[in-house]
């Protein structure tokens, strides 16, 4: 390729992350995306000075998840032999689950077209996805005689339940936008014009947010993920703590008690 694979803009402690590879549909295999969503999230995670991540893809298409084309060629992951196939996704593809489970800022998905295969897994990493009337979603992996490899099924199942999870996994079938929302798959449906908008419209309001509060709460809920209750309150006493004694939580306090808008620091 001779543009950048995915795309970073930064604003007003907004981070907007965009799979740039749209003649090929944005596929995660058969070019750099893998590395390039890598190294980006890295980059976002590590800046104090963003709060929220937008993830999107330029169009028409979210992600068409592996490059089907790319299952014939002798070099690739699948004519591998076992040990070296596995090998590579753990050193590939399921690093991405990984990177955006463990970012501590809020990450949502603006699904812009079709999340196909590893596409759709990709949003449901995210903590939250919005969608536009030409999003769909497919979790296609059966209807090509593989699985998911990407950790697909372990987000698929806590963000949709057993039972959805069970029949788009075994049906392969796509599902489109407006069955999305019925589902539970997003938070809402928008006009396809209007979905970075909104998009930003709900970063904002985190953005606005005391910024170590916001980390420190996506760990809160992380942890909530793993943690058995007794373990968990001992988890959220600590963080209660540390919270307290930061400068936007007496800065919260003094906003509300003169009656006017804070003025967060991120201290």
């Amino acid at each position: 390729m001779s543009k950048h694979p995915v795309l970073l803009e930064i604003s007003d402690r907004i981070a907007t992350v965009t799979l740039n590879d749209p003649e090929r549909r944005n596929p995660v295999t058969g070019n750099d995306m893998i590395a390039a969503l890598l190294e980006t999230f890295a980059k976002v995670q590590a800046d104090p000075q963003v709060s929220v991540m937008i993830l999107t893809g330029a169009d028409p298409a979210f992600c068409a998840g592996g490059d089907i084309k790319e299952m014939n060629d002798p070099d690739s992951v699948f004519r591998k032999e076992p040990l070296a196939a596995a090998q590579s996704y753990v050193d590939g593809v399921q690093r991405l689950p990984l990177a955006l489970y463990n970012m501590d800022i809020p990450t949502i998905a603006a699904v812009n077209g079709p999340a196909v295969g590893a596409g759709c897994d990709l949003t449901m990493m995210c903590d939250m996805r919005i969608a536009s009337e030409k999003a769909r979603f497919g979790e296609v992996f059966l209807n090509l005689g593989i699985i998911p490899g990407d950790a697909g099924s372990w987000f698929l199942l806590r963000r949709l339940g057993h039972q959805k999870a069970a029949d788009l996994t075994f049906s392969g079938r796509m599902v489109e936008a407006k069955e999305a929302l019925e589902l539970g798959m997003v938070l809402e449906l928008v006009p396809h014009e209007k979905l970075m908008e909104r998009a930003r419209e709900r970063a904002a309001v985190i953005a606005a947010k005391p910024p170590r509060a916001v980390r420190v709460a996506k760990r809160l809920m992380r942890n909530a993920e793993r943690m058995d209750l007794p373990d968990f309150l001992n988890s959220a006493a600590a963080y209660q703590a540390l919270m307290h004694q930061t400068e936007d939580h007496h800065e919260a306090v003094a906003a509300f008690v003169e009656k006017r808008k804070p003025n967060f620091t991120g201290r």
